[in-house]
């Protein structure tokens, strides 16, 4: 998880529980079903977060917490911040190809519930970060060849009127001309062939960036797998019911 501020707990405490209350599917086979993981990415995610979520609720329920969306006190929402993404020092931390260091807890709900899907939470926390955030580096890369370079300047060029001085009335960096309107913007993308170096290169590279993440990649299915056939071997669980609820 992204190191978060004060001002972003609350947004943060709230989309993760939008996004672990909408896993509220069943999980684990049904009567006429087999434990067989589920084919297609899609129904993949779907039994991961719905087990996630059934594992995260049971932990919190523990500590007679739950995922409520209703106001809280502000000690009440830093203990559930707390019970659900954990406290102290972060002790994961990935720093990527890009620069940006992603870090997380090994403490609280969440992470709990991935230590019993994945078998290995330091391993599958490196795994992800580095997996999902594969066309990121490979846009960064991107970035830096010099035909997206070219493409760019002849973007700059053509979005930039000739003298034009920026409104903070300093000079312009020459990859960072004030915003045109989208018309020109457009226009300018297709005469400068901006877009379609853009798509070349970041194809290519993204085939690039899988072959250096190879590793990673390979960890990431493994251990994905795993989480599979974790999750289908759950007792079924039921949708939330409408109720009092402890918070």
């Amino acid at each position: 998880m992204l190191r978060t501020t004060t001002r972003t707990r609350h947004a943060l405490l709230a989309a993760a529980a939008a996004l672990l209350l909408s896993g509220c599917t069943a999980v684990g086979p049904g009567p006429s079903e087999t434990s067989d993981r589920p084919s297609g990415t899609a129904a993949q995610d779907a039994l991961l977060k719905a087990a996630e979520h059934r594992l995260v609720v049971d932990c919190l329920k523990g500590q007679d917490l739950s995922l409520t969306s209703r106001p809280r006190a502000p000690d009440d929402d830093r203990t559930l911040q707390a019970a659900l993404f954990g406290a102290g020092p972060r002790e994961l931390s990935v720093t990527l190809a890009t620069g940006a260091t992603v870090t997380a807890h090994t403490d609280g709900c969440l992470a709990g519930a991935r230590h019993r899907l994945y078998g290995d939470q330091r391993r599958w926390f490196r795994a992800q970060v580095v997996v999902d955030n594969l066309r990121a580096e490979a846009q960064a890369r991107v970035s830096s060849d010099p035909a997206h370079r070219a493409a760019l300047a002849r973007w700059t060029r053509c979005a930039t009127p000739p003298g034009s001085i920026p409104h903070s009335g300093r000079p312009g960096r020459a990859d960072r001309p004030d915003r045109p309107n989208p018309a020109v913007a457009a226009r300018c993308s297709q005469e400068s062939g901006l877009d379609e170096v853009r798509a070349r290169l970041e194809a290519a590279e993204l085939v690039t960036v899988r072959a250096l993440r190879r590793d990673e990649l390979t960890t990431y299915r493994q251990l994905r797998d795993r989480a599979l056939r974790r999750a289908a071997e759950l007792p079924a669980t039921v949708p939330p019911q409408k109720g009092p609820t402890h918070s």
